[in-house]
């Protein structure tokens, strides 16, 4: 079996070093273990040190697409490669690479198709309360979108499986975290998690420019979640709650309107028709909106069965792929 261990990077040249020189060159259940840095448009010497530290393939962005399509491509790159297991970590060595083979382990014993690593949230002392916060919102979110069981979605340290690599596709340009857990649930992929350890913060977060900035992201995440994921219960919901306002309010000026005090409430009846009228209409988008996601997956279906009889054709115009030894 082959193990390729991914590592996205933007500017990562301070750190980078520090995360390879941890990797292991051997894991236990896999016969070769390589080493892949996906350069996101890097204007630094990220590059050098990768090539420095003898990294076996380096994928190029001729300019920074994010960290979601960093990490798509490298999913790409290693399923060219042919990986039988992805490890997905950071270049800011944030995760500790000790914990890599117990993340490969439910892989390669066949219990589990995606395997994310747990940290110990409450103890990170370097996570401020709101990143804190939001990191348990992220999660409740993405374990009632998925019907899973993951305490840390928001962890970038996890183990995909080749066939589970084939079947991810994300939407989001701002991270893939959240996304690939909601997919794998909804595709019926067996996702667990194990508990791995951090290290110490060597960078600022890049995500985390402003407490303000991603406060406003991750709200946009999670409210694309729903209406991405579980479109019928997001718009069914609003129209449901905007019907049944609107009947209320119409049943309120008939019960005046039967106790002889209906004149002075003709705007009872206007605003119980405009919320009948905005709550039908809302729940003919749900079902509007579930057509839709039907046909996403019809053809995340077709791209996946592109991708397992390897008919999917790369785009080198944005990347470039160059392999050592």
């Amino acid at each position: 079996m082959k193990l390729i261990i991914q590592i996205p990077c933007y500017n990562e040249a301070q750190t980078l070093g520090i995360a390879l020189s941890a990797l292991p060159r051997q894991v236990v259940g896999f016969d070769e273990v390589e080493w892949l840095v996906i350069d996101d448009g890097c204007s630094d010497d990220t590059v050098k040190v990768a090539e420095e530290y003898n990294v076996h393939h380096v994928v190029r962005h001729t300019h920074n697409q994010g960290l979601a399509r960093a990490f798509m491509t490298g999913l790409d790159a290693c399923l060219q490669l042919g990986a039988d297991v992805i490890v997905n970590t950071d270049a800011d060595n944030q995760y500790n690479a000790k914990d890599i083979p117990a993340l490969t382990e439910p892989i390669v014993a066949g219990r589990a198709d995606i395997v994310i690593g747990a940290r110990p949230i409450e103890s990170i002392e370097h996570f401020s309360l709101t990143k804190k916060v939001l990191q348990r919102l992220g999660s409740w979110v993405v374990r009632i979108a998925s019907n899973t069981n993951i305490q840390d979605a928001p962890s970038g340290f996890r183990a995909i499986s080749r066939l589970a690599a084939q079947r991810l596709v994300v939407f989001n340009d701002y991270t893939y975290t959240l996304e690939t857990i909601i997919q794998a649930g909804q595709k019926n992929m067996a996702i667990t998690c194990v508990p791995v350890s951090v290290n110490e913060d060597l960078r600022p977060s890049k995500l985390l420019k402003s407490i303000p900035s991603y406060i406003k992201r991750s709200m946009v995440t999670i409210f694309r979640i729903f209406v991405i994921y579980k479109p019928f219960r997001f718009f069914g919901t609003i129209g449901a709650l905007l019907f049944g306002i609107g009947l209320l309010w119409g049943v309120r000026f008939i019960w005046f309107y039967f106790t002889g005090d209906g004149k002075g409430h003709v705007q009872s009846v206007i605003l119980a028709g405009a919320l009948l009228g905005m709550g039908f209409q809302t729940v003919l988008i749900a079902f509007i909106a579930d057509l839709l996601a039907a046909n996403r997956k019809l053809l995340e279906e077709i791209r996946y069965m592109q991708r397992a009889n390897g008919q999917m054709v790369t785009n080198f115009k944005s990347r470039k792929v160059f392999t050592n030894g």
